[in-house]
């Protein structure tokens, strides 16, 4: 693709195949289905819909979270695990109580339950994480539920489970021990030492069932709590031999409408990393421990256009419109420099969900008894998850910068690159963040033997930041693939022009590769 007589500003990005930050775990690309507003209900099940199939799934629906190629959903909250029984979501569904969800003020029918929702994430070609209750239930549920989903046979629950005609067990490999046990605003809300106390008991007995489980503590719900940090080292010294990850939960927006400064705030995320990192290390090396703590950011998104509306839903509705969020295109643009940021960490973060997957601050919209359509930050996860599968590379960005109202040196391309190492093909995200000037991109793959060639350079870009998609325009912004059959790449180095304020994709291919 060749733009005449423009005047570039320049950027440099390096990449050498032996300086690697991390192997990706295909579980970075998870996602969050919650027991609230329309996710569940009228999202991914609506039983009366035309597309429905013979479990009340809606056909659409799967086949768009397919294209997103998600391994492992978070399930059933969020907030709402807090407050939830899981023996009301199993048995006959005449038989299942609708239960007041305090989290959301909402009126749960319960006629989708982990059995449910186990074979829902087999038609998306998905697994299951599953969060437990640790606000108003503890340890004697902890074990009870691993031995309802995954001891095979012979017990009480996993019996039990069997009479409601699932003989095989769910074997669901990953567990999080609660959620958001600091925030006041959940219930059953918990100091450091009590959370951190009744975690490492659950872990426990939830290990002595199935002892091939992974289980997730509960780190801070954003790092501007006033207890982060005391908060991650006090829960890690109680639990630290008995738990697997400490997750993360971080939620932007552009409440100012200051754009320059909203598209930046991925760095607010970095630091948070960064800062776990420690408090994990800081544990580790205080307890002498050879055992290193990973990371579950297992809530991620931009979140904040409905807060207004979600004030007017009446009280105790059955599938309310709650979060619904309708993104624009710098929303995009967002989520694909906080997609660069988790795959810049890949060495660490093992486990992310974006949060959440279908009409609850989602990629995927639906209307009751109609149409589903895909939002604008549909595309970057998509593009991430299905091309961002390999080795993260320690990219070396050479780029302008420019300074926000909460951030100075920011720059303007942020970027990463990820090499697939059976084919020696290599993709690079990038996102221009200036509004203004579009970039001339200099690559050069330092060490890496051969030819290669560009074969794809994928662009999101919109000249108004505020434009977005809607049921009757769902095509409003998308990605287009441009020309690069003049961009070559040789002795190691190519060109390539990245246009103002846009999410890009570029794929190199290897010709011809030789393996080692």
């Amino acid at each position: 693709m060749k733009k005449e007589n423009v005047e570039f500003k320049r950027s440099k990005l390096i990449l050498d195949k032996d300086y690697q930050i991390g192997k990706v775990d295909k579980r970075l690309f998870g996602s969050f289905i919650e027991h609230l507003g329309r996710a569940v209900y009228e999202g991914i099940y609506e039983p009366d819909h035309p597309l429905a199939d013979k479990d009340g799934f809606r056909k659409d629906v799967i086949e768009l979270v397919k294209e997103l190629n998600v391994p492992i959903v978070r399930y059933p909250g969020g907030n709402f695990v807090s407050g939830y029984n899981w023996e009301d979501g199993i048995g006959p569904r005449e038989k299942r109580a609708r239960r007041l969800d305090l989290a959301w003020h909402s009126t749960e029918t319960n006629q989708v339950g982990i059995n449910e929702f186990v074979e829902w994430t087999k038609k998306v070609n998905s697994s299951v994480m599953l969060s437990i209750n640790l606000g108003t239930r503890g340890i004697d549920d902890a074990r009870n539920i691993v031995e309802y989903c995954n001891h095979p046979s012979g017990s009480y629950w996993s019996d039990l489970r069997i009479s409601h005609g699932y003989k095989q067990p769910h074997n669901i490999k990953v567990w999080c021990l609660g959620n958001e046990m600091d925030g006041p605003w959940q219930i059953g809300h918990k100091t450091a030492y009590e959370y951190g106390r009744i975690a490492n008991e659950a872990a426990k007995v939830m290990k002595w069932v199935d002892p091939s489980i992974e289980v997730v503590a509960a780190g801070s719900s954003g790092w501007h709590m006033p207890t982060f940090g005391e908060w991650e080292s006090t829960v890690l010294d109680l639990a630290y031999e008995n738990i697997d990850y400490v997750s993360l939960h971080a939620y932007y927006g552009n409440q100012e409408n200051d754009t320059p400064n909203f598209v930046a705030k991925s760095l607010d995320m970095e630091n948070f990393i960064r800062s776990v990192v420690s408090a994990c290390d800081y544990v580790k090396g205080k307890k002498h421990s050879s055992k290193t703590i990973n990371l579950s950011f297992d809530e991620w998104n931009v979140w904040f256009h409905s807060h207004e509306e979600d004030k007017k839903v009446e009280p105790w509705s059955v599938a309310p419109h709650l979060l619904e969020d309708i993104y624009d295109f710098e929303d995009a643009l967002l989520v694909g420099s906080m997609l660069i940021t988790l795959l810049r960490h890949a060495d660490r973060i093992k486990i992310a969900a974006l949060a959440q997957l279908v009409n609850v601050i989602a990629p995927i919209m639906t209307v009751k008894g109609g149409k589903s359509w895909k939002q604008t930050i549909f595309y970057p996860f998509k593009h991430a998850s299905n091309y961002g599968r390999g080795t993260v590379l320690n990219t070396i960005v050479d780029s302008p910068k420019y300074d926000s109202k909460d951030f100075s040196d920011v720059p303007v391309l942020d970027s990463t690159a990820v090499f697939e190492e059976e084919s020696g093909n290599i993709t690079i995200f990038a996102v221009n963040r200036d509004q203004k000037n579009d970039l001339l991109l200099e690559g050069d793959l330092r060490g890496f033997d051969g030819k290669y060639k560009i074969i794809d350079h994928i662009i999101m870009q919109n000249d108004d930041p505020k434009a977005s998609n809607t049921v009757n325009n769902p095509d409003n912004v998308v990605p287009k693939s441009a020309k690069v059959n003049d961009v070559t790449v040789k002795d190691g180095k190519f060109s390539l022009p990245i246009p103002k304020f846009s999410w890009n994709v570029i794929r190199i291919e290897k010709l011809n590769p030789t393996f080692q």
